[in-house]
């Protein structure tokens, strides 16, 4: 198996597991919060999505050859740089809270589909090499969806822990 059907499988994998577990949830379990944070399950895949949204939009560019369009941030707030990382989160915590949970979930859902359908255009090549795409800045396009691959298993394991320990 070459490294683009490798880290395209475990992103399906990654996708079937959290399907399972999200499609076995009704609506009020998904609007408890997970303590010790106050975010629901519900806040949880709004949060993937909106980085998702940036992911896809890098693959979409990678795929039509040219500069990612990505959704819009707040004025002043600078792009997803480390140091940036708590103050869009809590943005996006802000915006999305209180989203009807099938629009969260199906949000999450058409665009992780999405990412899937749009990488499988894009050559091994282009995917790991890291001078292909200037607006990349030395990262390759599997970089990001290695870290999609661990954002998602982070919150996982998280979200598995807790219900786990809080059957509802």
């Amino acid at each position: 198996m070459n490294m683009k059907a490798h880290i395209l499988a475990a992103l399906r994998e990654q996708f079937s597991v959290w399907q399972e577990v999200l499609e076995k949830l009704d609506e009020s379990q998904v609007s408890v919060p997970l303590a010790p944070s106050s975010w629901t399950i519900g806040d949880v895949v709004n949060h993937l999505w909106a980085w998702q949204q940036r992911t896809l939009a890098r693959a979409e560019a990678a795929l039509a050859g040219g500069e990612p369009r990505f959704p819009p941030w707040p004025d002043g707030m600078p792009g997803d740089t480390p140091e940036s990382l708590n103050a869009i989160n809590n943005w996006i915590y802000e915006k999305y809270r209180g989203q009807f949970w099938q629009t969260a979930y199906e949000n999450w859902r058409s665009g992780f589909a999405r990412l899937l359908e749009v990488m499988e255009g894009i050559t091994e090549r282009d995917l790991l090499d890291s001078d292909r795409y200037a607006w990349m800045k030395g990262y390759a396009l599997a970089d990001i969806l290695l870290a999609t691959y661990d954002h998602h298993q982070e919150h996982l394991e998280s979200l598995q822990a807790w219900l786990k320990d809080h059957s509802l």
